[in-house]
């Protein structure tokens, strides 16, 4: 198989469409008791609030909980060391494990370690994340903004480094049968921000995380039928595991133990482009397959040495590893 062989399965991408508006908005009068319209109102006014908000001694009470959770998985990070030692720059990972995102965590963790508190990451979110009371304050403490190309472009001005998931709950939510699948789903915007803002970008895959949680469909087409996707809300899974047995996603499942293991990837420099490459679709079909193709190849690597992540954190959890039982 070629490194980009496996595009035929991605969506059709136009790489000379317009970058998405930066302004957006979520409520309206389409109806007067419409639910939808008045979330949407909620999400609007949530996105009004500072955006720098990070704070680092609530991050640093969160580390023992991190440690506590993270043992149920027993993660590991590769490469940690190939990050640059300052920003900007742009972590561009693949997204899984639907709500509990054992791989964002324990990269989050290991940053703490490696760099502590006070050195500043950042990563986007749904902006609908931010509207939920409690939890929209919790994700901006830790340092997560709503995503958009203009949130993205002050993260990185401000120096900072910035994690982004292009594929987004489409990715996330992909189906279990294709969770050895890197999906950006098309999404070219982290291509032409990079090429913008002239930062490096640093691929990370990380597996195991999407085998935590068994996704049956996506459920995008209940998604758009109940208006969900004015919220930028593309998908409402069904999903299989205890308690419920097949649910959907909105009765959380319990997450199945699995090894989790990150990789992180040697920087890409596409700065030898210029900013202005960033309104060229050549270019940005060709940056978009090179990290596509690196993220598939890295996870491939992953996935042949460790094709079992569930079975492979059982048989640790009960010592069976040091019997070197071999994994069928």
């Amino acid at each position: 198989m070629g490194e980009f062989d496996h595009l035929g399965d991605q969506p059709t991408v136009d790489f000379s469409a317009p970058i998405e508006a930066v302004a957006r908005h979520y409520g309206g009068d389409h109806h007067p008791y419409s639910l939808i319209d008045r979330l949407g109102t909620r999400v609007d006014d949530s996105l009004h609030e500072d955006l720098l908000q990070r704070d680092p001694a609530y991050i640093a009470r969160l580390r023992p909980l991190l440690d506590l959770a993270l043992r149920y998985f027993d993660p590991e990070i590769r490469g940690f060391d190939r990050l640059p030692t300052e920003g900007p720059y742009l972590v561009v990972g693949n997204h899984s494990g639907g709500i509990y995102m054992p791989d964002y965590w324990a990269f989050l963790r290991q940053w703490l370690r490696e760099r502590g508190p006070d050195d500043p990451i950042y990563s986007l979110g749904f902006d609908f994340l931010f509207s939920i009371p409690g939890l929209g304050t919790h994700a901006r403490r830790i340092g997560s903004v709503p995503a958009s190309h203009d949130s993205a472009a002050r993260i990185l001005e401000s120096g900072a480094p910035l994690m982004v998931y292009p594929g987004g709950d489409e990715d996330d939510y992909r189906p279990w049968t294709e969770r050895h699948r890197v999906d950006l789903h098309g999404r070219t915007g982290f291509v032409r921000l990079a090429l913008r803002q002239q930062v490096p970008v640093v691929p990370m895959v990380a597996h195991g995380s999407h085998d935590v949680i068994i996704v049956l469909t996506r459920g995008e087409e209940l998604a758009r039928r109940l208006g969900f996707d004015r919220l930028r809300i593309n998908v409402l899974p069904i999903v299989a595991g205890p308690p419920w047995g097949i649910a959907p996603v909105q009765l959380p499942t319990w997450p199945l133990p699995a090894k989790v293991t990150v990789q992180v990837s040697d920087p890409i420099d596409w700065s030898g482009y210029g900013p202005d490459a960033a309104g060229d679709p050549d270019v940005v079909r060709h940056c978009y397959e090179e990290i596509l193709g690196r993220m598939q190849a890295d996870l491939d690597d992953l996935v042949a040495e460790l094709p079992h992540p569930v079975l492979s954190r059982v048989r640790q959890a009960l010592g069976l590893d040091r019997q070197k039982v071999s994994i069928p």
